[in-house]
């Protein structure tokens, strides 16, 4: 009776998709508030007098907390002692608090001129929310891998994740389409309390979640063997072990090379290719919705055909040329753009889907979630850094022009930029991240991790 338990829920193909489809909606909420600003980058400038600099300080606070005060390992290491309910709950409270306090900056009004460490008080305060934002949906990512290891480890792992990927990805495509036509007909801080209720609702979905990973539990036989608990001494195992670190510095340079680009990617269209400011968003929009149907289609290759390690060459060289392609000034038609930007949906596709599938094969399950954890604050110092060197580069090297505008009495200023300098810096990105795949296939053939090989085991 017991074994019928356990088998109508691990075991349970309804079961497993269901769990899954539950965090992967909160995944979903998370992603729409991660890159709702993105589009706003050109109504910042002209209506909060924002610059290229203090947007880049605005998205680079996303890794603040994560990379300075360790808060990613930390979650981590409370993931894999308190488990993933406790710590999937927490993080959503925290992503709830952070957006909260983005949404009370962006509203409120502050005395003209004030200014926090020489920067103003709304910067800072948007800054500030949005750093526990980055806290709260980081954690809630690490959560999210390991639930579906613990789920689908041994069957369809990698499609699994590709569709996790794919569902949180419609997140930022509905941010990148429906952020700036809702500010123009709303107010401008609309899209952010639209996301606010989402979020909202993704923690209740967490929290019916948690019923189902109880449930889960109790089903086990009560003579199961337990795992052992994790101690700080894992933490040197994972930091010795090659593979995690070449599949750690893999995701930083893949991901520094497009979550960065898509903060800009509305901006890019609008200079370079002369999109209009409200349909701006729709080409960059089609990059997560390409990965809706690629990202699951790849892992589950991967799942029945293995090639993991081939995947991830071939998405790191595939990243090099788009960024490439997007550098070079003659190529300035929208409908070029298009094109490119699919090729980069494609790219997304492929690395991740045999990226993440691929670490359970380096590290032992109960360590998955420090695993994780590490490997993600790696990332995050991509994610803090890259936007804010963008947004650097832009005010400095980049203007090309600065055009003064008056609206209703009042004066505006709005800067024209060349991108062709940034992309070069996304390309240097991607050669990297092709050294580093050839690298991490080298040491699969010598340590054997089973990275070409297929995850469904028969």
């Amino acid at each position: 009776m017991v074994e019928k338990l356990q088998k109508s829920l691990r075991e349970s193909t309804t079961a497993r998709w269901i769990a899954l489809a539950v965090v992967a909606f909160t995944m979903l909420c998370g992603y729409f508030l991660t890159d709702v600003m993105a589009p706003l980058k050109p109504m910042l400038e002209k209506e909060l007098l924002w610059s290229s600099t203090e947007y880049g300080l605005f998205t680079s606070a996303y890794g603040w907390f994560n990379v300075f005060l360790l808060m990613l390992i930390i979650g981590g290491i409370i993931l894999d002692k308190m488990g993933v309910r406790f710590t999937g709950l927490m993080s959503c409270i925290l992503m709830v608090g952070g957006v909260a306090i983005k949404y009370y900056a962006i509203t409120a009004a502050f005395p003209e001129g004030s200014s926090i460490l020489g920067m103003k008080t709304q910067v800072v305060l948007a800054s500030l929310g949005y750093a526990i934002f980055g806290v709260g949906i980081e954690i809630t990512g690490i959560t999210v891998s390991k639930i579906i290891v613990k789920w689908f480890k041994g069957k369809e792992l990698a499609l699994a994740m590709g569709l996790e990927m794919a569902t949180a990805r419609i997140g930022t495509g509905l941010a990148m389409i429906l952020t700036l036509p809702v500010a123009e007909a709303f107010k401008f801080s609309t899209p952010v309390l639209i996301a606010l209720i989402l979020l909202c609702v993704g923690t209740i979905a967490f929290i019916v979640y948690c019923v189902m990973d109880r449930k889960l539990e109790k089903s086990l036989p009560a003579d199961t063997e337990k795992e052992e608990p994790f101690r700080f001494a894992d933490i040197l195992f994972i930091i010795k072990n090659r593979g995690f670190w070449l599949i750690a510095l893999l995701c930083v340079l893949f991901y520094s090379a497009v979550f960065p680009f898509l903060k800009y990617a509305t901006d890019l269209m609008i200079h370079k290719y002369g999109v209009n400011q409200n349909l701006a968003g729709i080409i960059p929009g089609l990059l997560p919705f390409g990965t809706i149907i690629l990202t699951p289609l790849f892992g589950n290759l991967y799942d029945r055909k293995g090639k993991g390690a081939s995947i991830m060459i071939l998405g790191a060289c595939m990243l090099l040329g788009i960024h490439l392609l997007f550098a070079l000034p003659l190529l300035d038609h929208w409908l070029i753009a298009t094109v490119i930007m699919i090729a980069l949906g494609i790219a997304f596709s492929l690395v991740p889907s045999a990226m993440w599938p691929s670490v359970p094969k380096i590290i032992p399950e109960k360590q998955l979630g420090t695993a994780y954890s590490l490997i993600f604050w790696v990332q995050n110092w991509g994610l803090m850094g890259v936007p804010l060197l963008i947004g650097w580069v832009l005010d400095k090297y980049c203007i090309s022009s600065v055009e003064r505008v008056i609206t209703d009495g009042v004066e505006s200023v709005i800067k024209h930029y060349d991108y062709t300098l940034p992309m070069v810096i996304f390309a240097a990105f991607g050669l990297l991240a092709i050294i580093v795949a050839l690298l991490l296939k080298a040491e699969d053939k010598r340590k054997g991790y089973g990275l070409e090989l297929p995850n469904i085991k028969k």
